[in-house]
């Protein structure tokens, strides 16, 4: 092949013929490897074609110490029957002068290799089969029993955590049948050997106990994690329903409460239309307001909901919105006195979000069923606790004489609706109390008792 060159790049003046060739080399260059891009460019890379940003020098050590950490537990178990092999190996062909090949370099080396397995233990197939290949070597060349045996148990126990019982035990027999055999055939080269039956059954009966006993320790081990991997689960699913569940009331509260208002302004603005536009105009604007507040909270919530890992909540509202809620309810035609304590910085955020709920719902009932009746509100710290109280004045029976729900209670009032049963619940949540029902001089009383600390635990 004929490339010619100019300005240090290939092919740039080439004919007909290996303007075609260069052409398909270039682009199959593209996907191809590196090589060939060397020779689409004429041994000269493109800027940026191979190069990749170097780690910084902060990852280089967060990486470097991540895998300390995770293969530290592993090295430490290495060293630590390591050393007990090479310690006590020695000492123990002391005690068993019967033995057919005393300790020299080649069992220090199995030794040291059965030891590092364990390494592996991550891969506990692979670390059981190389320590039961080391020890069945260990004893088939005759070497004394010694600290190697050791590390039979440690591998047995990588398997029974790592795997299921069935296949784990399946694993464990076929290792612990070769190294019995190995043993076998250990005892029957040492003096004596021929009684080996009669020796070896307790031998069998103790080593097949360790092995067993390992084997149940990590079954156990398992199931405990995997039976607290599905509390965990189970935990995290109820703490999620718990939370679409709060999202759903606080649904309810905000958008029955707008509902409520723009109700009650469409009809202001009927009554008014004819003779008062003016009035009218400024019903319908406030109409406007609060079906945009509303579809906007709606909109939020609907968010969390859809995606609860991507959209951040709003912060609930508290007892510093409770101007702009109060402004609504006037605008509905309800009078509405307050009677604030002026420093409320001691209330923390979850007792404000829950007083504001339960003021927002007290007020939508105010709207649907008192008429055009006045309201007082009550926010106050009292020994520790957050007293909240919303009253009206207006009617309990209807225009008609009859009784507004069973009793002559409002529906709800008795946890007959939705709203009460809700906002009882939050006060019940945080320790508090909550009571809601007709007054003896006319009217709706709703009062709550939330503690300021030492409540419930949510």
């Amino acid at each position: 092949m004929t490339v010619s060159f100019s300005s240090g790049r290939a092919g740039s003046h080439a004919g007909p013929s290996h303007r075609g060739y260069s052409r398909g080399t270039a682009g199959s260059s593209r996907s191809g490897a590196p090589w060939l891009r060397g020779i689409a460019y004429g041994g000269y890379a493109r800027p940026g074609m191979l190069q990749r940003p170097r780690p910084s020098i902060v990852e280089v050590v967060t990486r470097v110490r991540e895998g300390a950490r995770r293969w530290l537990p592993d090295a430490s178990l290495c060293v630590l029957f390591l050393v007990l092999g090479l310690i006590g190996t020695e000492p123990a062909a002391g005690f068993q002068p019967q033995a057919s090949q005393a300790p020299d370099a080649l069992a220090y080396v199995l030794v040291v290799a059965a030891a590092l397995s364990l390494a592996v233990r991550r891969r506990p197939g692979l670390c059981l089969a190389l320590n039961g290949a080391v020890v069945t070597a260990y004893l088939a060349v005759g070497y004394p029993y010694g600290p190697i045996l050791l590390t039979v148990p440690a591998a047995v126990y990588g398997v029974g955590v790592r795997w299921p019982l069935p296949r784990a035990g399946v694993a464990v027999a076929a290792d612990f049948v070769v190294l019995l055999v190995a043993g076998f055939a250990k005892r029957a080269r040492e003096p004596g050997g021929a009684d080996v039956l009669e020796h070896r059954i307790w031998h069998t009966l103790a080593w097949g106990a360790v092995i067993a006993a390992a084997l149940a320790v990590a079954a156990a081990v398992r199931v405990r994690r995997e039976s607290v991997g599905k509390v965990r689960v189970e935990l995290a699913r109820r703490v999620a329903s718990e939370e679409r569940l709060r999202m759903a009331q606080d649904l309810h509260d905000s958008i029955g409460h707008g509902l409520a208002v723009i109700a009650m302004q469409a009809g202001v603005a009927l009554h008014v239309l004819d003779r008062d536009p003016q009035g009218a105009r400024d019903a319908m604007e406030a109409v406007r307001a609060t079906s945009r507040e509303s579809l906007e909270n709606l909109r939020a919530e609907l968010e969390v909901l859809r995606s609860p890992g991507a959209a951040a909540r709003r912060p609930a509202p508290g007892l510093g919105d409770l101007d702009r809620l109060t402004d609504r309810v006037r605008a509905g035609g309800v009078a509405v006195r307050l009677d604030i304590d002026p420093d409320l910085s001691a209330v923390p955020p979850e007792v404000s979000a829950a007083a504001y709920r339960i003021l927002q719902e007290s007020l939508t009932n105010v709207l649907r069923h008192a008429g055009a009746a006045a309201a007082r509100i009550r926010v106050g710290c009292e020994d520790g606790t957050l007293l909240v109280e919303v009253t009206d004045t207006g009617p309990v029976d209807t225009a008609e004489g009859g009784p507004v729900g069973p009793a002559g209670a409002r529906p709800g009032a008795n946890g007959g609706g939705h709203g009460i049963r809700g906002i009882r619940a939050q006060a019940e949540a945080l320790g508090g109390t909550l009571h809601a029902g007709p007054r003896p001089s006319g009217g709706f009383a709703v009062e709550a008792c939330l503690p300021l600390y030492g409540g419930k635990d949510r």
